[in-house]
């Protein structure tokens, strides 16, 4: 009964797991430097997902609170940076809804954020940012629903 008990246990911490944002996963694919990021760029974005971010586990090292949103699973984008050396980066939000911002930087320390960006919309800005790397980006809601949305990226 013990070994019964285990391995349903198992079975439904590990379905919980694969019910999360998956940092190994690529969104879609985009590469560009700080120097190309002094000019903001935008991207257009269906924020939203199924997945609740409050039962995932993640602990971003920015946020002390609560994560509350629903994402997709996979990043919606998958930014290789390079060169961003002296550059602060910025990951902003404009949506038509309450949304939030997920980050997983290049050296794998999750961010998150809920209405930095002012109007129920997120920001997220880093100094000292990797030099290189991937960086990971959700753009979820807060209550679950979907909406239509826009992701800045800038450099400073």
């Amino acid at each position: 009964m013990k070994l019964l008990l285990t391995a349903v246990a198992f079975l439904a911490t590990t379905g919980a797991a694969l019910a999360c944002p998956d940092a190994s996963a690529w969104g879609q694919k985009v590469t560009v430097s700080g120097q190309d990021l002094f000019t903001p760029r935008n991207y257009s974005v269906v924020a939203g997902g199924q997945y609740d971010l409050s039962t995932c586990g993640i602990r971003p090292s920015n946020w002390s609170g609560a994560m509350t949103g629903n994402v997709i699973g996979k990043p919606d984008f998958s930014f290789t940076m390079n060169q961003l050396s002296g550059y602060e980066l910025e990951f902003r939000v404009v949506s038509d809804c309450d949304s939030v911002l997920l980050v997983n930087s290049a050296t794998g320390t999750w961010l998150f954020d809920d209405d930095g960006n002012g109007n129920a919309d997120p920001k997220i800005r880093m100094s000292g940012a990797q030099t290189e790397g991937v960086y990971d980006v959700w753009i979820g809601t807060y209550n679950g629903s979907q909406c239509n949305a826009t992701l800045t990226v800038e450099s400073f």
